[in-house]
């Protein structure tokens, strides 16, 4: 299963937008500029988004985009979902009709998918954006302190900025 760029997208608008104080709205042209995601294709998105209520659009002058659901009450299988539709890892789990040799869900590889497509549905709802901008904050706050930390020694090594591995 891949997700298309859309999805990738979505995550990085809700992630950002999650970790932002609440009721935080944007602009679509800043929110693309700070995710670097074309502004018409974010557009785009932000409709999906927006019609399964994980966004709100506000139009005007002072219009934007805002998360419509708190951080908490919004997990990864939403958000595909919203993007990419329901999807499935074989089409009969949807169908059973659509079965080619006509067994109707009654064979292994549907029993197989079948507990796949749950345990992965259930691994997407357990993550929400309120813990992953959580995470997102300490892995940023521990990359910062670890380049203050290797900037405090090599100053104290000697070595500036100025100082280049040349030959």
């Amino acid at each position: 299963m891949r997700l298309n760029q859309a999805t990738d997208y979505a995550f990085r608008m809700v992630l950002y937008l999650a970790s932002l104080p609440a009721g935080t709205k944007m602009t679509g042209a800043a929110l693309a500029e700070k995710q670097n995601i074309p502004e018409r294709f974010l557009l785009k998105i932000m409709r999906s988004l927006t019609a399964a209520h994980i966004m709100k659009s506000y139009r005007g002058v002072e219009g934007g985009f805002a998360l419509q659901r708190e951080p908490k009450d919004i997990t990864l299988f939403d958000v595909i979902e919203a993007v990419e539709g329901q999807t499935e890892l074989q089409r009969c789990l949807h169908d059973m009709g659509s079965c080619s040799k006509g067994c109707s869900g009654m064979c292994s590889i549907y029993v197989a998918f079948a507990g796949i497509q749950r345990n992965l549905a259930e691994q997407l709802q357990s993550f929400n954006f309120e813990d992953l901008a959580k995470q997102e904050k300490n892995m940023k706050d521990a990359e910062a302190a670890a380049t203050k930390a290797m900037a405090q020694k090599d100053s104290a090594a000697g070595v500036s900025e100025t100082d280049t591995c040349e030959a």
